[in-house]
This record gives C-alpha cells, structure tokens and sequence, in this order.
C-alpha cells in the first residue's frame, strides 16, 4: 500500500528489554526547533527591558554621542562584594551560605542596577530603593550586601533640574537606619564608619561627573545655537544685499532691453549703444554677485570664532581674536575658508580639553600670496603628540595646498599656524 505511514513515522517494533522505543524523526526535529524560538523570544524580551527610556541615564549619554553602556562600566565597582568576606578570615569567610546568598541576590543586583540606567526617573528610584531594601533583607546574614546599599544610595541621584534637598535629607535617613539596624543585629560600630564615609565619598565624585557631562551637554547646544544663529543671521544679510544689489540692477536691464528693442529700426545706432549699456550693467551686477557670495563663504569662520569664544570662556580661558587690515576684503575659496574654519574648531577644542590655559588668541593676517592663521595660547604646553585632531587639520589643509605647524614654548604656551595660499580655484585647490 501507499500512504498511510510514512518510511520516516514508522517506529521500530522491539523486544521486552530492549529499551524505549524511539520518537519519530518529525517531533524530534520539534524539539531543536522550539528552543530556538524560545531563545529569540528571551532575547526579544532582554532587548526590550534594556532599551534606554525617555528620560534615562542611558538616553541622556546617547544625546552626548555616548554609548548607552557607559554608565553601566561602573558595575565593576561591586566587586568589592567579592573581597569583603576575606576581611572575616580570610578563606574562612567564604562559606557555603556566602556563596548561595551570592549566587541569589548578585543577578538581581545586576538586573536593579541596569532598570536605574535605562528607565524612567520613577523606575529608575524604585530599583534604587531595591537596592537598598535587598541590603537591609540580607544584612542579618550577608554583611557583604553593604555593596547594594552604597550602589541604592548613588543611583538615588536626582536628575538634572531637580533639587539636592531631598536627596541629601533620604541620604542621611537610609545611613541612619542602616548603621542603627546593623548595631542591633550585634555588627561592631568600627565595622561600620565606613559605609556613611564611603556612601557620601561615591556621591560627591558621581554627581560632579553628572555635572560636568550636563554641562558638556549644554555646551554642545550652545555651540549649535551659535552656528544656526549666525547662519540665520548671515541668510537674512543675504536676502537684503541680493534685493539691494539686483533690483535696481535687474529693473535698468529689463527697462535698457525694452527701449534698445523699440530704437532698433529708427535709430540702429542708439540702439547698439543701448545693449552694450545692457551688457556693461550685466557684467557690474555679475561682479557684485560674486562679492556677495565671497561674503557668505567668509561666514564660516565667523560662526567658528564665535563657538569658539563660547567654549573657551565658558571654561575660564579669555579669548580674543584680530584681523589683518586687508583680510575682510579679500575673497578666499570655499574650500579654503573651510579648512580655516575647521581649524580654529579643532584649537580651540584642544585649548578647552589639554592645555590648562588662562588666555588665548586667533590672527588673520596676510603675508604675500598667503593667509595666515595664528591660534596661541599660554597653556602647558608640552611635548605634541600626534592624534586624530591634529592629524585631520592636515589633512584639511594639505587638500588647499596648505601647511600646518604646531610649536610649543619652553616656558609653556602653543602656538598652531597654518598658512594656505590665496591663489586657488572655487575648489580651494591652487591655481597652477
């Protein structure tokens, strides 16, 4: 017969004592099958719990340009979870009931620590207090779980925007209760200085890190506020100086062709004068185009020093900048007024983040068929060390047929140069 009972469905007849008779071959190939959709469905889960939420330290970091598994690096400090039974005895202290309270309640740390990271404010406090109700759980057994307390009491922190009173007021409270609990489980007071100490020492540093990336954070939009006012600003000049320029222009072109057009069959003569005037006015207008637009191109270095300005003395470094007499008037290529521009960014950058300077200052000036570019500041100094900064500077002014060098004094102090000749065509490259 066909049908029926498939050659790969037929089961083996055996014998009494020769085992259990085998599953056929399609529900074993179930088997496989299904733990793999269960694994995708745990990581479809895990993927979801640990995206960051709105309002997260981790989403904080991405606007930064930060990896959302910044924050979480600092986990690695709840090894000292490991080390403080060795302080009972040494390798006596890591018993049985150690290491099966561990074995517990370190993955739920792990998982409260990440929730304070990706979630909401709210969740992100309720897993905090977790923390801290864990370590209160296991204290009569688990001295070790000290560790979820100081992790509860950091991530406590509020966020930006938010007052310190409070935190500072349920800081004091929860050492409080846990210093008095732990002395009425029989815990020696000189064991336990050190959890107020070391609880308030890990605050201060993570709120003056928190601060200093929000103040990075909001320096960062500064910079852009700067950059998108000054192009507002410099798209607002251009729409005036192009109705200024070319109305006029364009209204004794039309009116010289319309009356150079009537006068062509009486007065050939006047006509012929008529459209050379047309074409003289054509050509004028053509030139005070060409100035406008040398105008827009020199508007990148004045959002840079502008941005630059904010940035340094945000930081406490005065700065300045200078023009030569003739710099303002001169038309320079786009793409050298680009790579100008990009290297004032990167000083500056460099000033804010590694010379320690008080003062700084940016010259423009003109030195034969040259642009000048001087960036000095009264830094540190030290010895240069070659990196993507300044690497990418030369490249940019290599592409314009530029140069770049970069001295430093004995005394401290740098001085960042880069000269581009002004011959160039609209590409920046030079005219051979």
């Amino acid at each position: 017969m066909t049908g029926g009972i498939q050659p790969e469905d037929r089961m083996t007849t055996t014998g009494p004592g020769s085992g259990p008779e085998p599953l056929p071959a399609s529900a074993a190939a179930r088997g496989p099958g299904r733990a793999a959709g269960l694994r995708a469905a745990l990581v479809r889960l895990l993927r979801h719990a640990l995206s960051p939420r709105p309002g997260s330290i981790a989403a904080a970091d991405q606007r930064m340009g930060r990896s959302p598994c910044q924050a979480m690096v600092h986990v690695v400090w709840s090894a000292w979870l490991f080390v403080t039974p060795a302080f009972a005895g040494g390798l006596a202290g890591y018993t049985l009931r150690w290491a099966g309270i561990t074995a517990v309640s370190f993955p739920l740390f792990l998982w409260l620590y990440a929730m304070t990271v990706v979630q909401s404010p709210r969740k992100a406090y309720a897993a905090a207090l977790a923390m801290v109700a864990m370590c209160l759980l296991l204290l009569p057994w688990y001295p070790s779980g000290m560790s979820y307390f100081v992790f509860g009491c950091v991530m406590l922190q509020p966020r930006s925007g938010r007052s310190l009173a409070p935190y500072l007021l349920a800081l004091v409270a929860l050492n409080a209760v846990l210093v008095g609990y732990a002395l009425h489980l029989g815990y020696p007071w000189q064991a336990l200085v050190w959890i107020p100490m070391v609880t308030a020492i890990v605050c201060v540093l993570v709120m003056f890190d928190r601060i200093g990336r929000e103040r990075d954070a909001a320096l960062s939009l500064s910079h852009e506020e700067v950059r998108r006012l000054a192009a507002l600003a410099e798209r607002e000049r251009i729409g005036r100086d192009l109705h200024d320029l070319l109305g006029h222009t364009l209204s004794m072109v039309a009116l010289k062709s319309d009356l150079a057009g009537r006068m062509l069959e009486r007065d050939p003569q006047a006509a012929r004068a008529e459209i050379g005037e047309v074409s003289r006015v054509a050509r004028e207008a053509l030139a005070q185009v060409r100035r406008a637009v040398s105008g827009i191109r020199a508007a990148g270095i004045a959002a840079e020093l502008a941005s630059a300005k904010l940035l340094l003395e945000t930081d406490g470094v005065a700065f300045s900048y200078r023009f030569d007499e003739g710099f303002s008037d001169s038309a320079l290529p786009p793409g050298v007024e680009s790579a100008l521009a990009l290297t004032v960014r990167e000083a500056a950058t460099n000033i804010q983040r590694h010379a320690r300077a008080g003062s700084a200052e940016v010259s423009f000036t003109l030195e034969g068929d040259e642009v000048v570019l001087r960036i000095v500041d009264d830094g540190r100094g030290g010895t240069i060390v070659p990196g993507n900064g300044l690497s990418g500077m030369r490249e940019r002014l290599e592409a314009v047929r530029g140069r770049l060098r970069v001295d430093t004094g004995r005394k401290g102090g740098t001085l960042v140069e880069a000269r581009v000749p002004l011959a160039a065509d609209d590409d920046g490259t030079r005219t051979p």
